[in-house]
This record gives C-alpha cells, sequence and structure tokens, in this order.
C-alpha cells in the first residue's frame, strides 16, 4: 500500500523521546486534505512518468513519485520529500506583484508638491494616499489569513491581482477626469491597499509550501524584499516621470500598464506541489482558534512582533515623507527620490548577501540582535542629516539604515516562524505586517502634525537649522521610537523553550527552532547527510 507525505507524522516518527525545547501536536486530518492525497496519488509529479512510481529513488532516498522512500522489497521505509522547479514560477510571479503594489503606494509620494499643485490640494492630503493605503491593508488582514490558511498562496496571489488591474484604471481616470478626481484615486489606492496584504503575507507561506530549510530564508527574502524594491522604483523613476503638474496622468497611465502585465500571468502558476518539500511541510498545520491561543501566549513572539511592527512603521512613514523632510533644506525630488531608492537598493544588495550566509549558518538570533541596535542608531544619526544641506550625509546614512533593515526583515520572519510551528506560516507573518502597516499609518500622521508651522512674517530663532515646514521634530519623535525596540529585541530567547544559554549564549552556534528541529530530526534518522546548499539542491530538483 502507498502512503503519500500529505500525512501529518506522528510524534514518534519525527522526534526521539526527550527532545528538548520541542512541543508537537498530533492533529487528525480533515475532509479537505483526504481529498488533496487522493487526489495527489493519481499525479504524476514532475519529470516521472505516470506509472513510473515506484521506479527510482536517489542517493537520497528522495525520489519515489510515490511520495515513499522503499527498498528491493517494497518495503516503506520513510516519506520521501523532494522540490520541483515550478515553485520558481510561482516565486516570480510573488516577486512581479510585490513589486507593483509597492510602487503603486509610493506613486505620488516621491512627488508630493507637483500631486498637491495637479490635484490642488495640499501636501498633507496626498500624504493621505500612503495612509489609506496602509489603513486598508489592516481592514483586510483576518480575510488574508483565512485565505492562506485555507486555500495557500495561489488564491491570495489572484485576488491581489484583480485588486491590483482594478485599482490601477480606476486611478488612472480619476487623473483623466477634467477636472481631476481626486476621490476617485483615492479609491483606486484603497483598493490597490487590499491587494497588499495578499502578496505581501504570502512569502513565508509559499517558502513553507515549496522549499526546504536550506532554501525557506532566501524565498521569504526574494519575495518580501521585492515590495520595498517597488518603493524603490517609485522613489527614483516617478520624479523623472512627472517633471511638472501636467506629467501626472502619463505617470499613472505607465504605471498601470506596468501593473497589468505584472499581474496577468498570476491566474496560471501551480497551486501546490505534489508532494511536500520536507518533514514540517507534511506536518498538519494547527487550527486557527488554536494557534491564536497558542501565539498570545509565547514571549518571544511578542519580543519579536512589537520591534519589527516598529520598524515596519517607521520605514513606511520615512518613505512616504522622505521629500518633505529633506526639501526645507534645498534638496530637490530628484535628490530626494535619489536617497530613496539608496534606502531601498543598498538594503536589497546587503539582503542578498546576508540571506544566504544564515540560511546556511542558521545563525537567526544572532542577526537580530545585531541588527536591531544598528537599525535605531540611524534613525538618532539621521536626525543630523538634513541640515547639513548636503547629499552626502542623507545618502550615507540612508543606506546604511536600508541594509541593515532589510536584512533583519527575512530573518525575522522565519524565526517568528519558527518559533511559532506548528502553527501555519501565514498567521504570524500577516499579524506582523498588520503591525507595521497600522504602526506606519499613525507615524505618518503623527509625524505630519509635527510638521514646523512657522511663517516667513515669525521666522523665530535658528531659521537656518529649522526653516519653515521642516520636519525635524518627527524626526525626534522616529529616533524616540526606535530606541524602544532595542531592549525587547535583545530579550528574544531568554524565557521559553528556546533559551540557549542567556544573552550571550543567543550568539553563539545555530538557533534551532521548532519546524528547523523536525526536518534536522528526519534528516538524522533517514541516514540523510548534508551537502552544500548548491549540491542538496540538485539532487531534489525534479
Amino acid at each position: 500500500m502507498v502512503t503519500h507525505p500529505w500525512r501529518s507524522p506522528s510524534q514518534e516518527e519525527l522526534l526521539p523521546s526527550g527532545s528538548a525545547g520541542i512541543a508537537m501536536h498530533e492533529y487528525a486530518e480533515d475532509s479537505q486534505v483526504a481529498k488533496d492525497r487522493s487526489r495527489i496519488e493519481e499525479q504524476p509529479s514532475d519529470g516521472v512518468e505516470a506509472g513510473a512510481s515506484h521506479a527510482t529513488i536517489n542517493d537520497y532516498g528522495e525520489g519515489t513519485s510515490s511520495g515513499q522512500v522503499t527498498d528491493s522489497s517494497d518495503t516503506p521505509l520513510m516519506p520521501a520529500y523532494r522540490v520541483y522547479r515550478r515553485r520558481w514560477f510561482g516565486l516570480a510571479q510573488l516577486v512581479l506583484l510585490n513589486i507593483i503594489v509597492s510602487w503603486n503606494w509610493l506613486t505620488f509620494s516621491p512627488v508630493s508638491t507637483t500631486s498637491a499643485q495637479f490635484f490642488g490640494v495640499s501636501e498633507s492630503a496626498i500624504n493621505w494616499l500612503s495612509t489609506a493605503f496602509l489603513f486598508a491593508f489592516c481592514v483586510v488582514s483576518p480575510v488574508v489569513i483565512w485565505t492562506l490558511n485555507k486555500g495557500g498562496p495561489k488564491p491570495a496571489i489572484v485576488t491581489s491581482s484583480i485588486f491590483v488591474l482594478a485599482g490601477n484604471w480606476i486611478r488612472y481616470g480619476g487623473t483623466r477626469a477634467s477636472p481631476p478626481r481626486f476621490g476617485v484615486v483615492m479609491f483606486g489606492q484603497v483598493l490597490i491597499g487590499l491587494a497588499q496584504p495578499f502578496v505581501l503575507a504570502a512569502p513565508t507561506r509559499y517558502s513553507d509550501l515549496w522549499f526546504t530549510d536550506r532554501g525557506r530564508i532566501s524565498a521569504t527574502a526574494i519575495a518580501s524584499l521585492a515590495n520595498p524594491f517597488g518603493g524603490a522604483l517609485g522613489q527614483l523613476v516617478d520624479p523623472f516621470l512627472a517633471t511638472k503638474p501636467s506629467d501626472m496622468p502619463n505617470m499613472v497611465l505607465i504605471v498601470a500598464i506596468i501593473a497589468s502585465v505584472a499581474s496577468l500571468p498570476s491566474f496560471v502558476i501551480p497551486g501546490r506541489p505534489p508532494t511536500p518539500p520536507s518533514a514540517s511541510a507534511a506536518q498538519t498545520k494547527m487550527p486557527l482558534r488554536q494557534a491564536i491561543r497558542t501565539v498570545v501566549k509565547a514571549i518571544d513572539f511578542w519580543l519579536l512582533f512589537i520591534p519589527f511592527s516598529i520598524y515596519v512603521g517607521l520605514f513606511n512613514s520615512i518613505s512616504s515623507l522622505l521629500n518633505q523632510i529633506l526639501s526645507p533644506y534645498g534638496f530637490s525630488e530628484t535628490e530626494a527620490g535619489i536617497c530613496g531608492a539608496l534606502l531601498i537598493i543598498v538594503g536589497l544588495v546587503a539582503s542578498a548577501v546576508t540571506s544566504p550566509l544564515i540560511d546556511k549558518y542558521k545563525f537567526f538570533l544572532a542577526a537580530i540582535k545585531l541588527l536591531v541596535p544598528i537599525i535605531a542608531i540611524c534613525y538618532l544619526v539621521f536626525i543630523f542629516a538634513p541640515p547639513t544641506r548636503t547629499v552626502a550625509a542623507p545618502y550615507v546614512i540612508a543606506s546604511i539604515l536600508g541594509a541593515s533593515c532589510f536584512s533583519l526583515v527575512p530573518v525575522a520572519l522565519e524565526w517568528l516562524v519558527e518559533i511559532s510551528h506548528p502553527v501555519s506560516p501565514e498567521f504570524s507573518s500577516t499579524v506582523c505586517w498588520t503591525g507595521g502597516q497600522l504602526l506606519g499609518a499613525c507615524f505618518i500622521l503623527i509625524e505630519d502634525a509635527l510638521r514646523d508651522g512657522s511663517t516667513p512674517q515669525t521666522p523665530g530663532k535658528g531659521r537656518e537649522w529649522w526653516p519653515q515646514g521642516n520636519l525635524q521634530r518627527a524626526l525626534i519623535f522616529q529616533a524616540v521610537i526606535a530606541a524602544v525596540g532595542v531592549p525587547l529585541a535583545l530579550c528574544i530567547g531568554l524565557w521559553g523553550e528556546e533559551n540557549s544559554g542567556g544573552f550571550w549564549g543567543m550568539f553563539k552556534g545555530k538557533s534551532v527552532g521548532k519546524r528547523l528541529a523536525v526536518d534536522l530530526h528526519r534528516d538524522s534518522t533517514s541516514g540523510i547527510v548534508r551537502r552544500s546548499s548548491a549540491s542538496e539542491e540538485e539532487q531534489v530538483n525534479v
């Protein structure tokens, strides 16, 4: 009899008795899982002909299309896990959508002065285009969790594409109307805001579904950090597309065309792999109600959730207000846009270096505790950058800030999944992103209210350092809030199951969470010898 790996392995199969730091749960399969098993068993996997279900296995014991390793007497030994080349198509689509959604978010912020002139509104009203976008994320988050939990990444990606298509063309209609309809543009912006959580919260779920522990952080990083890359494109490209108010409709049209092209492949990407990539992926995930109770009681979750939300919120606010932060000191929209692009592009390069290293060596906590203080210091030092009135200081500090923030995001998201396993990955991811978007919207409103309100008739003292309309008090607010997250992050791992020798113990050796422990134990009990990431990937790439 053939047993398919999309079952829930029992505790005895996965862990030796008395394994410290791992609390496993057994759950009964629901009818949907049984249906999926029946459906998958009838389908051959990539590169394996139908009817060849017991034909071959590779050196790792991972290759039987039946989903289980067998010996010469056809006796079941261990479940087989494999990855598929098709996983890259879905990952590429997640990347495209995250890029375009973030570009949509920051369409008007890099050219806030020009946008305000075009619509005949204040710059504070233009800020609401970003703020409403973030609030829309929070409103739809419960639906996102349900969609990813019940349907997986594909339904979420398709839903996001529909909102992106509708929102972009509604925005274009608002700019083409005579006179321009700011309310219509706002409505389109909110629709795109509803699209964002479906793709921003999906990477951890997608990497858990399609990738092994050797590639999960890198996959999460690629998809998650594509989102701020879209913001970088907006910061860099939009000031060139809209040099004067009359250019605004054409700029929105160009973005809408790009968004349409990026959205259409969503409808043809694969839904889920025929067989799971790892032992942890094969486990039945915890029901949502029980997941909520489990996460609420986890101290380490809160110790990371709060700093993560703070730094995402601060990043959202500084990205939205960067032009308004720099312009009172004589910086042009183009110079501010380059600063915003450096903030993101340097961060992407840094993450491309750090993510594979952390993927290989598993230094989750050491990375988190190193990066968080650097981020807080950058926000403190940035207070003094605009008054220099030269591009060097803002550019250098923004680059360091971006490198630190972008290196932190995928590590934090994956560690949250590790410590909350077997809670489904989309739960912790969506909750954390929602916290960041909510704080981001609040920070934008607060920082806009802290804008200097002096007039030329009442210049005040020190106008060369505090010019009219400056946001220096907002920068001080950012530095204070950034400092709040540091002690919380440094306390991660001091209590609970992940304790590994106190504060300094967090910097020694690998950080092994519950999910990774399941995969490592499966490898040891099945006799799999781990090689380098490249060679291992080649062995199971089908």
